[in-house]
């Protein structure tokens, strides 16, 4: 990937080493983070890339080529990779989700119950439609949110054991089990929804998610580090991922060597099951940021990607007013969310905001990713080394 002059590209080098000086002094020195990785560009031309750190236990250095697991960042390709479908007319935003994933037809909101006593429902006010999917609205959860009694019953299932037994089929199966926090439509909030979207493309399209993203979202965009899998040869390129210990720090939870990402995925986590790397995932955020082309592949049309980057949130509403959990703190007022991804709606209140974590700006044609292989508190995220 060719580094052009930044003033050329109307960045201040001074500046721009800020930020590799503001990573190495806070984050990588003080044992935060054992790597970071940063790129930033312009009209798709790359002005600074700083690879920090290590990225496994034996000092190895962090290099430009390191694969990530994306976590969360997979969310945006399956959301892309559910609009194209869309726009073939295969499936539409206000379809049921129940027309394709009849395992959830009888899902009932939460209303009593939980732990060892038997869960009580009612009935929801609107049926789960695949917009609440996109948006998070659909009354799903995560379990690692460990705030309620659904989280734990999360939990208990395993349903969030991305290497676990379930495959996607029967995972949906024992969400159609367990309640919703909220009627469809109702609230925000952070969830499994991507990951039943995902199996909505498995059955819309008749190809298996990794099949499906390899056909028609990596091999035309020219995205060759991607996969649920990583296969032999690229092994030695997988950062090390870490968890934070109560009691003993920061200790290793996946070893790039070892790694369960090595071997094949039961269940193709569409929320956040991939591997990437910067290089990669910067070509998809070009492709965003040019209205859904790249290098002559057109995934989807300008006026779609504009529809999934405006805010599609109830009356709406930002995350600070209609989160359930994670996210709502203050600092996300002003940040909305659409198809797939959040969206700022008032830049104001939402400057120190949680945003996807690789940012197109497309009124200045700027594109910033940052990865590292980071600690993290809840099994969800440490199972993860994620762009943030």
């Amino acid at each position: 990937m060719a580094l052009l002059d930044p003033d050329a590209l109307g960045f201040d080098p001074a500046r721009l080493a800020r930020i590799d000086a503001l990573l190495a002094d806070r984050y990588i020195a003080p044992g935060r983070l054992r790597g970071a990785q940063l790129l930033i560009s312009r009209d798709g031309q790359v002005a600074h890339r700083a690879s920090l750190g290590t990225m496994r236990e034996d000092g190895r250095p962090m290099a430009d080529d390191t694969l990530f697991r994306i976590a969360s960042m997979t969310k945006p390709v399956t959301s892309v990779a559910f609009m194209m479908l869309v726009e073939e007319g295969l499936v539409a935003l206000d379809d049921p989700v129940h027309r394709l994933v009849p395992e959830l037809k009888d899902v009932g909101v939460y209303n009593g119950g939980g732990g060892d006593a038997p869960f009580l429902t009612r009935a929801t006010d609107a049926p789960m439609r695949m917009i609440d999917l996109l948006r998070h609205t659909s009354g799903l959860t995560y379990g690692f949110q460990n705030r309620s009694n659904i989280d734990a019953a999360y939990r208990a299932a395993g349903i969030e054991e991305w290497r676990g037994g379930h495959d996607l089929d029967s995972f949906a199966a024992v969400l159609g089990r367990l309640p919703l926090e909220f009627s469809p439509g109702a609230a925000w909030n952070y969830s499994v929804s991507t990951d039943i979207l995902g199996l909505v493309v498995e059955r819309v399209s008749g190809l298996k998610l990794d099949a499906f993203f390899q056909s028609r979202v990596f091999d035309p965009l020219g995205m060759a580090d991607s996969f649920f899998q990583v296969p032999d040869d690229k092994a030695h390129r997988l950062a090390d991922c870490y968890a934070m210990h109560p009691k003993k720090g920061m200790v290793l939870f996946d070893s790039g060597e070892k790694s369960l990402w090595r071997t094949p995925a039961k269940l193709l986590s569409g929320g956040g099951g991939l591997v990437s790397s910067t290089a990669d995932y910067h070509r998809f955020c070009r492709m965003l940021l040019n209205g859904g082309v790249l290098d002559g592949a057109r995934l989807l049309s300008p006026k779609t990607v504009q529809l999934m980057t405006i805010n599609h949130l109830p009356g709406g509403g930002d995350l600070s007013s209609l989160s359930k959990s994670l996210f709502s703190e203050a600092a996300n007022a002003g940040a909305g969310f659409g198809l797939g991804f959040a969206v700022n709606i008032d830049v104001s209140p939402s400057i120190s905001t949680w945003r996807a974590p690789c940012c197109p700006a497309p009124s200045a044609n700027i594109i910033g990713a940052a990865c590292s292989p980071p600690p993290s508190s809840s099994t969800r995220w440490s199972a993860s080394s994620c762009c943030s």
